[in-house]
Parts: C-alpha cells; sequence; structure tokens
C-alpha cells in the first residue's frame, strides 16, 4: 500500500487547474491514486513512474485525465488520456499527480486524491557490505539498517554488479543488476571463477525509491572443493601428493581436470605431500615444488570453514613441514605464470593415521589482491572500491 501524501479534491481546486462540465452532474471522481517508481539504479533519477486507480463504475466513461505539476505553487496541466485504470509516465517524475473521470458528454469530474512523489520517502544506504569468495559465486552480506530505519515502507534491497580492473581498482561502466531480496544477504552465481566483479546494493521502498549505494565491494570468486581425501607418503605414495591448479595446456583458464590434481608424493610439481611421523604417527604437510610455502592462517584456533580463510597473512611462508591439525585453517603461496604469487587455502576436516581429508580453495588470478599480502584489512583504492585483501 502507497504511503504517498494525499490532498483531496477541495483542496485542489484552489490549484487552479481549469476543467469541463459541471461538478454537480459530473461522473464521480477515481478514488485510491497510488504510485509506484521505476528504479534505474542511480536513486536521484528515477526512469519513470506508474500511476493506478481505481475505476470509476459508470456507463459512459470516455477516459480518464492525468494531470500533473512541478510544484506545489504551480496549476496542474493535463498529462495525458487513458481508458486504462493505469499510466505510465517515462523519465523523471513530475512532483503532484491526480486523475479525473470524463464522460462522452464531456463532463468531467472532481480530482482524486493527489500524489506526491516525496524523496523524503528514500531509505539510508547499508551501513556496510561485506563479500565471501566462493566457487563460481560470490555470498554477500550487508548491514539491515534500511529494513530497521522503516520496517513497514521497505519493499527490498536491489544488488548491482559490474566488471572490475584489478589494478586500476576501478569498477567498470557495465553496471547491470544482480537480482533482489528481502533479506540481508544475497548469492551472485555462475560467475566466471578469476574474474574480478564489483558490487553494490541498494535499498528500495514500497514506492520505488532507491537509496543511495552501499559501499562498493570488490571481489573475485575462485575454485574450491570439499572432501578431497590423501594419505601419507607411507601409506599410499601415488595419493599422497596435491597440486590446486596447473595450466596443463597454458590456455590461462582453469579447466576442470587442471584443478585439485592428486600426484604421486615424490612428484616434483605438486604443491605439497603428506608426511606421517613415524614416532607419533601424526601428519604433516610439506611444501612441494620449488617457491611453495605455507603457513597457519591462524597459529591459535581453528576456523568455523574453508570460507574464512579469505586472505594471505602478511608473513613469510615457510618451506619446510607444517602438521596439518583438523579444523585449522592453511594458507600456500606458489608461483604462477610470470613469477607472479598464487594463494591456496585448505582446511583439513579430518586427520586420522592413514589418512586426511580436507576442503581446499585456489585463486586461479596471478596477482589477485583476494589472496594477496596485506594482513586482511579492508583497504579502499583509489577510485573508491573496496577490495577485499
Amino acid at each position: 500500500m502507497s504511503r504517498s501524501l494525499v490532498f483531496f479534491a477541495s483542496l485542489l481546486v484552489v490549484a487552479g487547474c481549469n476543467r469541463v462540465g459541471d461538478p454537480d452532474v459530473g461522473p464521480p471522481p477515481p478514488i485510491n491514486l497510488q504510485y509506484r517508481l521505476d528504479a534505474s539504479g542511480d536513486p536521484e533519477t528515477p526512469a519513470g513512474v506508474l500511476l493506478q486507480w481505481d475505476a470509476v463504475i459508470t456507463g459512459d466513461l470516455e477516459v480518464y485525465n492525468v494531470y500533473s505539476r512541478v510544484d506545489d505553487q504551480s496549476p496542474f496541466d493535463l498529462r495525458a488520456s487513458t481508458t486504462s485504470t493505469s499510466f505510465h509516465d517515462a523519465g523523471i517524475p513530475d512532483l503532484f499527480y491526480a486523475v479525473t473521470a470524463v464522460t462522452t458528454d464531456g463532463d468531467e469530474s472532481d480530482f482524486s486524491n493527489e500524489v506526491f512523489i516525496d524523496e523524503r520517502l528514500r531509505l539510508p544506504a547499508p551501513n556496510f557490505l561485506s563479500s565471501t569468495s566462493l566457487d563460481g559465486a560470490i555470498h554477500l552480506e550487508w548491514a539491515d539498517n534500511p529494513f530497521q530505519s522503516d520496517p513497514d515502507g521497505f519493499e527490498q534491497y536491489r544488488v548491482y554488479s559490474s566488471s572490475l580492473d584489478i589494478d586500476a581498482a576501478l569498477c567498470g561502466d557495465d553496471w547491470a543488476r544482480e537480482g533482489t531480496t528481502v533479506a540481508p544477504a544475497f548469492l551472485a552465481g555462475a560467475l566466471p571463477n578469476g574474474v574480478p566483479r564489483c558490487f553494490a546494493i541498494a535499498a528500495e521502498t514500497i514506492e520505488g525509491w532507491e537509496s543511495l549505494w552501499s559501499e562498493i565491494r570488490g571481489d573475485t570468486p575462485r575454485p574450491d572443493a570439499r572432501n578431497v581425501l590423501v594419505f601419507p607418503f607411507a601409506e599410499d605414495a601415488n595419493r599422497s601428493g596435491f597440486r590446486f591448479f596447473q595450466d596443463l595446456n597454458s590456455d590461462g583458464v582453469a579447466g576442470p581436470l587442471e584443478l585439485g590434481i592428486i600426484r604421486p608424493g615424490s612428484a616434483t610439481d605438486i604443491d605439497f605431500w603428506v608426511f606421517r611421523d613415524p614416532v607419533d604417527s601424526s601428519l604433516s604437510l610439506v611444501p612441494g615444488r620449488a617457491g611453495t610455502g605455507v603457513e597457519f592462517f591462524d597459529p591459535l584456533a581453528p576456523v568455523e570453514d574453508l570460507t574464512a580463510i579469505d586472505f594471505a597473512p602478511n608473513l613469510t611462508y615457510r618451506t619446510t613441514a607444517i602438521v596439518a591439525l583438523p579444523g585449522y585453517g592453511y594458507v600456500f603461496e606458489t608461483i604462477g605464470p610470470g613469477g607472479l604469487p598464487q594463494y591456496g587455502a585448505l582446511r583439513p576436516t579430518h586427520v586420522g593415521r592413514d589418512y586426511m581429508i580436507f576442503d581446499w580453495a585456489f585463486q586461479t588470478d596471478p596477482g589477485n589482491p583476494e589472496l594477496q599480502i596485506r594482513g586482511g584489512l579492508p583497504t579502499v583504492l583509489p577510485g573508491g572500491v573496496l577490495i577485499k585483501r
């Protein structure tokens, strides 16, 4: 239901609109005039307004006249005539609208209620926006303060995205709507891995007013997998090594057979292999190929899920063995194309004597700041894009 400000017909006569017909014998006026804006993505410039009203029940009705005025001091001007109980006015709408009914004899009714296109109904922008990198998707979460500020006026959130130039930290001009939701969370799916995107959120009222955008967030999908099984070298040497990604055909694209490759622990091109201590049977991750190092994401505590490992700690990565602990997060630094660093994440879900099960993720975009050394601190880069570090 619209919250539009209503002015009654007795007040509108003073506005100075000239109408034909005798109001004493004319048709009844339309009632329940409401409006709905067309959101454009720019809160300052709606794409149009849709007016709707209840039908006037009379046998000699010919048309409805739609009137508008630009402010509360100007007279109404005839905007259009229509036989429908709705009218779409494209472009930036006027400030006030009203409708009359006209019979075949030319008698015109009093005005309907007047609607005020009141931008003061606009909701505040979300206070923050966060994101989580996923396999072919980005999970977005934001502050629910727009809904909390006016639950009765809130309609939905609109999610926008565009391309992102990581090197320049600039979003493209190709902004498009990803979707809408009533919850302060959204899953942007069907995204190519290793391709950065910009995201922003706007809150929409029941009248179609859009808020200003949230901060702009940059993020990049990356491949991951759950429940990968490997063995210590002493148990099964052929299935004790692992490589996150290897561009076997040199096309620069991460194909399904080039990700999460299990290999012998003796191979020289693996990222790590699993070692079992002969004394206490504990398992360790041992970096493999040259240039590969590993460190705890947090050496003091486990992580709740693989998605919690969203950046590479600012430290020197060890090239020696590191103990494998269930629930803990590990970050691997590897050498990618052109010598640029690439980062992988790993979280063991089970560590036994004879085998290990883990989840993993890998950023296929070489040098991508999603997993570059930044200590995990959000940073606003030139151009105003908040890049998740």
